[in-house]
């Protein structure tokens, strides 16, 4: 399945967090006991969510750490295959056909 470009979670965070509850950044970051400089560069794309303020973001908001985390793993994971075609990479082949792509996803399940 194709990825479409996700927003950066700071922008959800802006969008559905902030605006709809009237809530200043730095508000906010008091919320959730984080300076607004550090809020600030969520929200402008300059820092992503860790699992700390995953966890922060969770609570404060009353929304599940694991989908803040979730948002940033597919924008992270989206920006990096913009640049697949520079990395110039080739996959190895087979080592004497012993193994498959259904022995590497066992491996890594």
């Amino acid at each position: 399945m194709p990825m479409h470009n996700p927003p950066h979670p700071g922008e959800v965070i802006k969008e559905l967090c902030l605006e709809p509850l009237d809530l200043s950044v730095t508000e906010a970051a008091q919320s959730l006991g984080v300076s607004r400089k550090t809020l600030s560069s969520i929200i402008n794309g300059r820092a992503g969510i860790s699992p700390e303020m995953a966890v922060r973001l969770s609570i404060v908001f009353n929304t599940s750490s694991e989908s803040w985390l979730n948002q940033q793993s597919h924008y992270d994971l989206w920006q990096a295959e913009q640049h697949r075609g520079e990395l110039r990479l080739k996959p190895l082949p087979a080592l004497h056909g012993q193994f498959t792509p259904n022995d590497v996803k066992e491996v890594l399940a």
